[in-house]
């Protein structure tokens, strides 16, 4: 009955605002300049931390490039990309951030409240305050309530709706509720329909591109779908030289580990890297697992040091269990040092660009996404162990040519023992040569081949 009475009170909102568009009806976009794209405006939506969402940034600087007047909206939180923040092109736009779910309030009776805080800031900025744009591109997840508003919003402005599918918002909230909670079954239910109504769909996987034709989601055939695989940022570059290596780590390396860098710059101690939001959809167990493991291994392994980047709600809990780990013997700090840090962008790439061999965890729960992370790694020329088991996997990972998959603590304990030997030192130097070759592929190729000839951007 609750589930029900929230449903209801949505629903009025929704009317409600229906109503209030149709007695003050927003501004209507009247078309672009005649015969070019320069001043074409696009409004990129983004309902989340906009210095954490890499794709969309890089959509507004190739917007930007081709002379598209560009208002990118999110929330303010970390520093974004130091070209959005340069460019002329480019208006950064802040949403308010809803307050945070107190732990004495259940999620089922806090979810509606922070909808509906969001349904109305959306609407208010998007309807009223910003002008009329060409296009709307919206990432999904999350898809409540910035679908159904960006939808609305189109279609009253005269605007043309990209979605660019990262995953499904339903998937990732049955990692935590449960396939069979009422709000799982209402959200995959919202998605799968509102998620038809776009005029351009972006997918980041063929496999992606694919289930979204077929039930439940049913996106039309004659809607355009475009496969726009996430590449890396200019600035993950491989490092040109032993020296600028040894530079780089003196700038970046934790100071409690500055000891190390004359062993790391010799190859005597191996720089390990992984990235992780600290969230249940990447088991950092499963590394620290592995790291046990390896510390085991006969003949000793060599020395390693594990540097860990991000920063989410489970890193407490780890670190606890990192520390408890190494006081029980079981991560002995001659063999395997953890340190955990939050960079900046241009140092998080000189660390990658490091490394000897980057590590991912994600876990898709849609079976069809791909990891940002490893596209990174990648373009710094930096060879990946990867979580396997989903179905895109294959399409950026190649297993034997830039990265070796995995899915359990023993394998990954395996691919680090052999990779880090001295009989494996070939190996590892052929799949740093794939990250590198896989990493030249650039975003803005892409780009302009796909997202820019459809949207005009891109003359043929």
């Amino acid at each position: 009955m609750l589930v029900l009475f929230f449903v209801a009170l949505a629903g009025l909102s929704s009317l409600t605002a229906l109503l209030l568009y149709l007695v003050f009806r927003p501004t209507r976009y009247d078309g672009p300049p005649a015969g070019s794209s320069t001043g074409v405006s696009v409004h990129i939506v983004v309902l989340g931390d906009i210095g954490r969402s890499p794709r969309m940034t890089y959509h507004a600087l190739s917007i930007a490039k081709h002379g598209g007047k560009v208002n990118l909206i999110g929330y303010a939180g970390n520093a974004p990309h130091p070209d959005v923040t340069t460019n002329p092109n480019i208006t950064l736009t802040p949403l308010p951030t809803p307050p945070r779910r107190p732990p004495s309030i259940p999620f089922i009776l806090f979810a509606p409240f922070k909808v509906l805080y969001q349904l109305y800031h959306l609407t208010r900025l998007l309807a009223y305050t910003l002008p009329p744009a060409q296009w709307f591109l919206v990432q999904n997840p999350p898809s409540i309530p910035t679908l159904a508003i960006a939808i609305l919003v189109c279609r009253l402005r005269n605007s043309k709706l990209i979605i660019d599918w990262h995953n499904y918002g339903w998937t990732i909230l049955a990692g935590t509720r449960g396939s069979s909670h009422p709000l799982v079954r209402l959200s995959k239910i919202y998605e799968c329909h509102l998620g038809r109504l776009g005029d351009l769909h972006l997918t980041v996987t063929h496999a992606m591109a694919r289930q979204l034709r077929r039930p439940p989601y049913s996106i039309p055939e004659h809607l355009p779908m475009l496969v726009l695989h996430d590449r890396p940022a200019a600035i993950f570059q491989p490092l040109p030289s032993p020296t600028a290596r040894e530079a780089a780590l003196h700038r970046i390396l934790p100071a409690e580990h500055r000891d190390l860098l004359p062993a790391l710059c010799r190859g005597d101690v191996r720089l390990l890297v992984s990235s992780t939001s600290w969230t249940p959809d990447e088991d950092f167990g499963l590394l620290l697992d592995a790291l046990v493991q390896y510390c085991s291994a006969s003949p000793p392994p060599a020395p390693v040091l594990a540097i860990i980047t991000g920063k989410g709600p489970q890193q407490s809990f780890y670190l606890t269990r990192i520390a408890e780990l190494a006081s029980q013997g079981r991560l002995p700090r001659e063999i395997v040092r953890v340190a955990t840090a939050f960079l900046p962008f241009e140092d998080y790439a000189a660390l990658l660009a490091c490394a000897d061999l980057g590590v991912c965890l994600h876990k898709s729960s849609s079976g069809v996404d791909l990891p940002m992370k490893v596209v990174d790694m990648f373009g710094a020329g930096l060879p990946v162990a990867a979580y396997q088991g989903y179905e895109s996997f294959g399409e950026l990972v190649k297993e034997g040519e830039n990265g070796r998959g995995f899915e359990t603590a023993e394998e990954l304990a395996g691919v680090l023992g052999r990779l880090f030997s001295e009989e494996g030192k070939a190996e590892l130097d052929g799949l740093r040569k794939g990250a590198v070759l896989e990493g030249s592929r650039r975003w803005d190729g892409e780009w302009e081949a796909s997202v820019g000839r459809v949207t005009g951007f891109v003359k043929s």
